[in-house]
């Protein structure tokens, strides 16, 4: 019984240990990302066959750029879709290009997890006409009117898509 105890005793936690432990959770969950503020016009870049950019001026749009490999890239997937099934009806689209090198893993992991949001390749000179891309994910938050208004570096998350998105909107109630 004793013996017991000791070994419980040595296998207790430090404090120090937990709120390493809680942090490494949290920005696993939440994991910091950069939001900048832009007013510039957004680059016509083309987004699928036959469809430009432009096509999309009149309702906000989300631009991100990740790859299937990106494991922050990944996480934050379902809050995008979560995000996007809610507010589709509000003018709300998502394009998220993929700098993977073909599509088929890009087609395979958006079918095998429902996504339902576009994600072409990204086409030659896409990444430039945002300034670069430096990090993955990076997206763009394009108002109606074709403006890029926030560029946020790092992962998304439904609250931070609500603060961001949700004002561009406008008076939008769900269906």
């Amino acid at each position: 019984m004793m013996q017991t105890r000791t070994i419980l005793n040595k296998l207790k936690p430090s404090p120090v240990t937990l709120i390493l432990l809680g942090v490494i959770v949290y920005l696993w969950f939440r994991p910091p990302a950069w939001v900048s503020d832009w007013n510039q016009p957004a680059p016509d870049v083309p987004v699928t066959q036959g469809q430009r950019l432009s096509d999309l001026r009149g309702r906000v749009v989300l631009v991100n750029f990740w790859a299937t490999w990106c494991p922050y890239c990944r996480h934050e997937m379902p809050a995008m879709q979560a995000f996007y099934a809610d507010h589709r009806h509000c003018g709300f689209e998502i394009v998220a290009f993929s700098l993977d090198e073909s599509a088929e893993p890009v087609t395979r992991f958006m079918r095998s997890k429902g996504f339902s949001f576009p994600a072409p390749l990204a086409p030659p000179g896409v990444t430039a006409a945002f300034g670069g891309i430096d990090r993955l994910p990076t997206s763009f938050v394009i108002d109606r009117a074709g403006r890029i208004r926030h560029k946020v570096s790092g992962q998304l998350h439904y609250a931070r898509l609500e603060r961001l998105v949700t004002p561009l909107l406008g008076d939008c109630s769900l269906p």
